[in-house]
């Protein structure tokens, strides 16, 4: 099934905790909005997310950091469609006092959470391709 990624750079409004801790829930945001382009993708509508069955927190977000949210539909029943996620951090914030715009990009991406879910189409607003 096709698959859509979305990066955005978490900023400073982002961060919910000590020390520009991002909070958890802002993965889920991103996973909802990369629900939302693969409804519009697959259905001609955005839908609604109904559940997750599964959301694993792995590795901190801080602000300043770049992250990947990608999802992929993996199974289409008639009004359901089952989703998986992944978000991964591609580039760190520095953290340096000295210079606080400092940035490194990872050779090697960080998975920061992983999730699963489910979302709806009804019939009715379902538009063949």
């Amino acid at each position: 099934m096709n698959k859509v990624m979305i990066r955005v750079r978490m900023s400073s409004h982002d961060a919910h905790y000590a020390g520009d801790l991002v909070d958890g829930a802002k993965m889920l945001q991103l996973f909802g909005d990369v629900a939302t382009e693969l409804l519009i993708r697959h259905d001609g509508d955005e839908g609604l997310f109904v559940a997750y069955d599964k959301v694993e927190f792995i590795a901190p977000v801080y602000a300043g950091d770049y992250i990947e949210a990608t999802g992929t539909i993996t199974k289409v029943g008639n009004t359901s469609r089952r989703m998986e996620f992944t978000a991964q951090k591609v580039i760190a914030s520095a953290n340096l006092p000295h210079q606080p715009s400092a940035c490194d990009y990872l050779k090697n991406p960080v998975t920061v959470c992983r999730a699963s879910g489910t979302c709806v189409v009804p019939k009715d607003l379902q538009r063949e391709k």
